[in-house]
């Protein structure tokens, strides 16, 4: 996807196991301190990995340092060790370091043996990427063959993760064609190597040189670049960091510009350097003029769950039955959400703070109902948050050091005394969730989840949106085996009139199952309560707790999978439905949404962008229907649904990853987000496909000028990209984020369209040009855009940098379709020369009702190539030859022509007989 303006502003909705990212990064003198490499709970104990991960990071450093121009080095990592491993003197206990906040997982292979090392980035160009994903095998120098010293990979990797550049070789494009000639896509253009082609039949190889295609102009399928071994060049870390002589990042003087890559595509064309010159690191820092130290390690072992709820029990929470909802929430997270094994306390506060109990070891369902019966009962009294944050420090201090613990702190009031206390947080490390209830809850409560790493979250007083409990059912460990967290099947409310039913289904699927809780809540009265499994057997055995208005259902065992149906029935009162579920196996990953916010203040007109990732362990599901429920202080509900399309706000097509931008602003304060993804008919679990944004295969290397080949790269034909359908819904709290600055009603129209990212280009017929792109829209990618323009060069750079100079074409007959739609354009260049080896480079603009204007979009490209004609034998005149042209699709916006011929009669030969 292209550069935004640096005045976009990102809310990510992050649907991942284990991706709850909040880096704890930070520059210092030039060193990256804070970084954190945790080791996965599944991956077998093995010291001499701990071994292995220190020595990669001291090699990376002075690689890192000499390619930045002596500008950054890595200072110090802490290395998270699972809990399971044995224990030893020199492990210390984490502080704000989880799992959830790692910036390197290494985690064992999925599908097995698939080591490839690769960056999650989700972003713009220039955006920082979520986490580096390595393997033992790959830590451990057994992947050296396939992609080189892990050092050198760490530091590629690390400039996808820190800086947002991306890769500039491409797997699915290896040539492209430039004024006629052949080019390898690589960065810089003068690196040198040969183009092979590795023939195998009967058990034996024959390397040759690659044949041209007569038709395409490129060379053969299977033909491949393979870099000599002895190279001048320097450059590129982001192209072959495997290469000897590699040790800089492409500029701007040396940049391949034309090659058909993801930096190009998605950095409009600008190096990877101009983009890391471009970042926050990049202005902070000047160059050392000596050498750096040597980066230095802390090993944390994780340890149990801590946690102490921090509850307002002040008088305005009686407003609203706020107390009785404060209880049906508390009872979930107590009751399903906190793990086994944990040690949970709780402390309530008004103008003074009370311990309801000790920290209490969670062994069975004992320990769970005891706690819930010393919840709050009554409201009275002011605000005191920082009394009640002192009394949870005390109770955790009782057992153990207040690092890595967690409080949960759920206020509705204002406390101007609330700063006071902001040191004693920050020396505690211990780790601040916060819940703000209504309208009215204290402006600072961010500021606590944002100094410790802590997840934000807000509900509001419409106790039918379920925020509540949304927010404590978000609550589950960042350090736990995912088969051991609590996962949101449902959540759901309506208010009801006149013995109105609620009636509805949950799908429980083969991913989860073990430990179902079916929770409901009322306004006034218990309803009517009907449930059925999934062969139509009536459920009996719900628990109601009439001072709390709820009732819950905890299914033995694991619950059937298919489709549960639920009826509901009241008058006159709101009721919501929440459904919870564990893993059902240990060794099947569940379908899994786990939210996560990059930013969390947004400032009028900036958008935000919503993006939600769906996953089954590293499997994205593609398909679903994912929406986002956005509410405001205000009460009002925006509905967005989020698309997987590689267009507007969503950076690849089929990725997993749903997105869309917001720009619904209604008032100025907190806004809360929910997910729902549900999985049906069309679903389907994506089959492992080679990451995109990784270190480069290697295929082969140079041996005395012979090729020695490596194993094929695991193909993924495109017959066989989808897995097993699945079934599945899920719900998820988003958190919450502040928006500053907007105006009041009515709010003026600041949105422009969405930048169009995904245009494609193709000769039609003899001289036509045919476009496709989505359709952006009026307000980003919401609404219709106004008009288009489309403007088309032979120089590319002309095209990026001197749009509105460009040959424009008419676009008179060209009406804007809603967002998202499939847009068709087909037109004759005129004003241009266009012919044989011409390569000829179109972009689009749109336009909204305003003029106001999108960023031009990626680049296309269509190459002329008509090959060299030698028929046997010249035809009559009436036999002459009509040229269909069409197209061999490559990557999006880089195309090459290929031209095919059609005979209109029959070829008429007179021969002399005998």
């Amino acid at each position: 996807m292209g550069s935004f303006k640096s005045s976009v502003f990102i809310l990510v909705l992050h649907l991942l196991e284990g991706a709850l990212s909040n880096s704890l990064i930070q520059l210092n003198n030039n060193g990256y301190e804070g970084i954190v490499i945790a080791i996965d709970p599944n991956v077998p104990e093995d010291e001499t990995l701990i071994q292995q991960i220190k020595d990669m990071v001291t090699q990376a450093s002075p690689y890192l340092f000499e390619a930045t121009e002596k500008r950054f080095y890595f200072k110090n990592v802490t290395i998270l060790i699972p809990e399971k491993w044995k224990t030893k003197p020199e492990y210390e206990r984490p502080k704000l370091e989880t799992y959830k906040n790692a910036d390197v997982l290494v985690a064992e292979p999925n599908p097995p043996g698939n080591d490839e090392p690769y960056t999650e980035q989700i972003g713009n160009c220039g955006e920082k990427g979520e986490r580096i994903y390595f393997t033992p095998d790959f830590i451990a120098g057994k992947k050296l063959r396939q992609y080189g010293p892990q050092e050198r990979v760490f530091v590629h990797e690390w400039a996808h993760l820190r800086w947002g550049v991306f890769n500039e070789y491409n797997n699915d494009q290896k040539f492209y064609l430039s004024n006629g000639k052949r080019e390898a896509v690589r960065c810089s253009a003068t690196i040198t190597g040969k183009n092979v082609v590795n023939v195998c039949q009967g058990g034996s190889c024959v390397t040759r040189r690659c044949k041209i295609d007569k038709v395409t102009g490129l060379y053969e399928k299977g033909c491949e670049f393979i870099p000599a071994d002895r190279q001048m060049e320097k450059a590129s870390i982001m192209f072959s960091q495997s290469i000897d002589s590699v040790v800089t990042f492409c500029t701007e003087k040396n940049h391949n510009k034309e090659a058909p890559n993801q930096q190009n595509q998605k950095c409009n064309l600008r190096s990877t350097w101009e983009v890391i010159r471009n970042s926050e690191d990049f202005k902070t820092t000047t160059p050392m003029t000596t050498q750096p130290p040597k980066p230095t390690f802390s090993l944390l072992q994780i340890t149990q769950r801590i946690v102490c709820l921090v509850l307002d029990k002040s008088g305005s929470m009686t407003i609203g039955d706020r107390l009785k909802r404060l209880n049906q929430a508390s009872k979930l997270f107590l009751l399903q959400t906190v793990e086994q094994g944990s040690w949970v306390g709780m402390v309530t506060f008004d103008s003074v703070a009370h311990v309801q109990s000790e920290l209490i070891l969670i062994n069975s369902g004992t320990e769970r109902n005891a706690l819930t019966k010393r919840l709050p009962t009554a409201a009275a009294g002011g605000t005191s948050i920082c009394s009640g944050l002192r009394s949870a420090f005390t109770v955790i201090r009782k057992k153990y050091p207040t690092d890595g613990a967690e409080i949960v702190l759920l206020t509705d009031g204002e406390d101007n005394t609330i700063s006071a206390c902001f040191n004693e947080v920050k020396q505690s490390g211990a780790i601040i969730h916060t819940v703000a209830l209504g309208p009215s809850a204290a402006k600072e409560l961010e500021e606590l989840s944002k100094m410790t790493g802590g997840l934000q979250t807000y509900a509001s007083d419409q106790a039918q949106n379920n925020g509540l409990i949304d927010a404590f059912g978000a609550l589950s460990s960042g350090n736990g085996a995912v088969s051991q967290r609590s996962i949101q099947l449902e959540s759901k409310g309506l208010t009801l009139q006149n013995r109105q039913w609620m009636n509805g289904t949950v799908m429980v699927d083969s991913t989860v199952g073990n430990d179902t809780l079916f929770l409901i809540t009322w306004t006034v009265q218990p309803p009517q309560i009907l449930l059925w499994d999934p062969s139509g057997k009536l459920q009996n055995g719900f628990l109601v707790d009439t001072h709390a208005k709820m009732a819950y259902l905890q299914i033995p065992g694991t619950a059937k999978v298919g489709v549960w149906n639920y009826s509901l029935q009241a008058s006159s009162q709101t009721l919501t439905l929440t459904v919870t579920s564990r893993a059902s196996s240990v060794t099947l990953p569940p379908v899994t949404v786990t939210s996560k916010m990059n930013k969390d203040t947004g400032k009028f007109p900036s958008p935000m962008v919503v993006y939600a990732k769906i996953h089954q362990g590293s499997l994205p599901i593609l398909r679903a229907s994912v929406t986002a429920l956005i509410e405001s202080v205000s009460g009002n509900t925006v509905t967005l649904e989020l698309l997987d399309n590689g267009a507007g706000a969503d950076a690849t097509k089929d990725d997993g990853i749903y997105s869309r931008y917001f720009t619904a602003y209604d008032t100025n304060g907190r806004y809360s987000v929910k997910v729902r993804a549900l999985g049906g008919v069309c679903t389907a679990r994506r089959r492992a496909v080679p990451q995109q944004n990784g270190a480069r295969y290697i295929l082969g290397w140079i041996e005395n000028g012979e090729v020695k080949w490596n194993p094929p790269r695991p193909e993924v034909n495109e017959d066989g990209l989808q897995g097993k359908k699945v079934c599945f819904s899920r719900t998820a709290s988003g958190g919450s984020f502040v928006a500053s600055n907007v105006p009041k009603a009515p709010i003026p129209d600041l949105f422009p369209p969405c930048q169009i990212t995904d245009l494609k280009a193709k000769i039609q017929g003899e001289s036509l040009i045919n476009l496709t792109w989505t359709a952006p829209g009026d307000d980003y990618d919401h609404g219709r855009a106004y008009k288009y323009i489309i403007g088309i060069s032979t120089n590319i750079l002309d095209l990026r940098d001197k749009f509105n100079e460009s040959v424009q074409v008419n676009t008179t007959d060209l009406i804007p379709k809603e967002a998202s739609a499939k847009e068709v354009f087909v037109f004759k260049p005129e004003s241009i020369t266009f012919e044989n080896g011409t390569d000829l480079f179109i972009a689009v603009q749109a336009v909204d009702k305003v003029n106001l204007m999108s960023e031009i979009s990626n680049i296309a490209r269509v190459s002329l190539f008509i090959p060299p004609q030698t028929p046997p034998e010249t035809p009559s005149p009436s036999s002459l030859p009509c040229p269909d042209i069409n197209v061999n699709s490559t990557i999006p916006g880089i195309h090459i022509l290929k031209l095919m011929w059609k005979w209109l009669g029959e070829l008429q030969l007179s021969v002399a007989l005998g």
